[in-house]
């Protein structure tokens, strides 16, 4: 950042486990963003965020933030239910806006706040943060190389083992916007959408396998193009975990197993900046690749490209500044919706669905 360029003042809603986690260290590290106000109220959050950011002044109400004439963006890390009336609220406030995914329980919320957003000509994206996976840069690069040749298979998974409820967690409550397809779904939904663009049509099963489960906890959607399909499932029942994922085409294919690294450095309590080789994957987790392509065979490993989370808020800040793209565009985030809204469609009329 130039001498005269200003910081970015940078307000955020909720310090849980999105805001605490996946929100504020990655903030903390942009040059020009300055992270100046939290609103939490849980006593075992304050703490962290008190020693974490002693710059920042932590308030219990939201209002403090959207309605603080010196922060310029206000960052929405809540339950689902509060996106939409937060991140309007922000807009009328005349306030860029960061939403954590999923974007809002309903398309009709989201397009609502996209007018908003074009309307008080402010900045409005969404925190798809795993566009910026270690594994999904990787499967970028793969496809971008041209070594699987016509791809005609894609597959992504994103499982896990937690046979008895969280308990005590806004994400296992039935309300709007809850269950597996809005939360990991909304992940591989935007990587896919990322990769392949809108498909034609959308068949679906989403389904209770815990018994005691008051929300999805399984799903798998098949996504259908022009001689491609593509396969997203997840489930909270996998214990021995398959490719998180697989890739055909006519020249090759691509399999990859593991998980990006960097939730779990989070969770134990790593932080990017004090933490060298932040976002590498181990070599016992790189993809293998089997190609014939352009007369030569390869089969082997394929050294995961780094991950970082850093570059979503590096994106924002530049795009605010207007020297950039949006990255992550609200339309995407509404499209991710509109995919949930069509998964879950599907799943109850047990039929296939076109997008349009």
């Amino acid at each position: 950042m130039s001498e005269t360029q200003k910081t970015i003042k940078v307000g955020l809603i909720g310090f849980g486990m999105a805001g605490k986690i996946f929100h504020a260290p990655f903030i903390h590290l942009v040059d020009g963003l300055e992270l100046v106000k939290i609103r939490e109220s849980r006593e075992e959050n304050l703490q962290i965020a008190r020693n974490r950011y002693p710059q920042a002044q932590i308030t219990s109400q939201a209002n403090d933030i959207i309605h603080d004439p010196q922060i310029e963006l206000v960052v929405v890390a809540t339950p689902n239910t509060s996106h939409y009336s937060l991140a309007k609220q922000a807009l009328l406030a005349g306030k860029h806006v960061v939403v954590e995914k999923p974007f809002t329980p309903s398309v009709a919320e989201a397009d609502e706040l996209i007018q908003l957003a074009q309307q008080q000509q402010k900045l409005l994206t969404v925190y798809q943060n795993r566009r910026w996976d270690s594994d999904f840069k990787t499967v970028q690069k793969v496809l971008a190389s041209g070594v699987l040749g016509h791809v005609v298979e894609y597959q992504a998974q994103f499982d896990r083992f937690r046979p008895a409820l969280k308990g005590n967690t806004w994400k296992e409550e039935a309300a709007p916007g809850a269950g597996i397809v809005y939360d990991l779904g909304s992940h591989l939904i935007d990587q896919a959408l990322v990769l392949f663009g809108l498909p034609q049509e959308i068949s679906a099963d989403v389904r209770i396998q815990r018994p005691e489960s008051p929300v999805a906890d399984k799903f798998e959607a098949t996504l259908y193009y022009d001689n491609l399909r593509v396969t997203l499932s997840a489930g909270l029942l996998v214990r021995e975990l398959s490719p998180r994922y697989t890739l055909h085409g006519n020249q090759g294919s691509f399999l990859k197993y593991g998980l990006d690294v960097q939730e779990k450095a989070l969770n134990d309590g790593l932080l990017p900046h004090q933490t060298p080789n932040w976002g590498v994957e181990p070599e016992d987790i790189w993809g293998h690749l089997n190609t014939e392509h352009q007369g030569l065979h390869f089969m082997g490993k394929i050294e995961s490209e780094t991950g970082h989370y850093r570059s979503f808020y590096e994106n924002v800040n530049q795009a605010i500044r207007g020297e950039v793209a949006l990255a992550v565009k609200p339309e995407q985030a509404r499209d991710v919706i509109k995919v949930v809204e069509l998964i879950m469609q599907s799943s109850q009329e047990k039929r296939t669905i076109p997008f349009g």
